[in-house]
């Protein structure tokens, strides 16, 4: 997992939390001659407000941390994802009742195990304004809207728009391209990196758009570099 700056490495039977707000690229890597297989358990903002409400949990205090961090290993997490597989058929709405439960079960042990997940889980401030550009430039390889760019950075759509542009002399998604393709050059021009191998991780949708792109920006295709 890597958010931009920094890399997570978990190995097969590790446990990780992600918090909100942040961007995370994952990058699954099975075994030789074998399979990569995770679970994952959502919190969204209604359940944890709900929870917070009806048990007293509140946070004491604002926790600035890394966007993900590994769980310590405990027979109650790996219990809890052992029973998991019984519950992938549940689709239904007669079933919404066991999903709430196996929800909270998973919410109740995560506080046993670490109570001070709580200042965490049940802080539901809003991102405030930080700087533009420091943020721009560890971020612009996520593949994500202009408004959730903005959210990030504690702005309306509007205000980022007008920021990004007093700032940097160009639209959003003209810096956005322009960017990218010059990490794409230098990743192929001095690190040796292919098209395929990078275009993804840059933020674009599509090899051919990639080329395309980086043909008109540069006079020539990546692969006569």
């Amino acid at each position: 997992m890597n958010d931009g700056s920094q890399e997570y490495i978990f190995e097969p039977g590790d446990f990780r939390f992600g918090r909100r707000n942040n961007l995370v690229k994952f990058n699954k890597l099975p075994p030789v001659g074998g399979e990569f297989k995770s679970f994952s358990v959502y919190f969204d903002q209604p359940f944890l407000r709900n929870f917070s409400m009806e048990t007293g949990y509140r946070p004491e205090k604002h926790i600035i941390g890394n966007a993900v961090t590994g769980l310590k290993h405990d027979p109650l997490y790996k219990n809890y994802f052992d029973s998991l597989p019984l519950y992938m058929q549940l689709n239904g709405e007669s079933d919404d009742g066991l999903v709430a439960l196996k929800l909270r079960e998973a919410m109740l042990l995560l506080l046993k195990i670490d109570p001070g997940m709580k200042d965490i889980l049940f802080d539901f401030s809003e991102p405030g304004k930080i700087d533009l550009e420091a943020f721009m430039n560890k971020n612009f390889h996520f593949n994500v809207d202009l408004d959730r760019f903005a959210y990030l950075t504690g702005r309306s759509l509007a205000t980022f728009k007008r920021d990004f542009e007093k700032l940097f002399r160009i639209t959003p998604g003209r810096w956005l391209q322009q960017r990218r393709l010059l990490e794409a050059y230098y990743l192929i021009k001095e690190k040796g990196n292919s098209a395929s191998d990078i275009y993804l991780e840059l933020g674009f949708e599509d090899l051919s758009h990639f080329s395309f792109a980086f043909k008109k920006q540069f006079g020539s295709a990546p692969t006569k570099l």
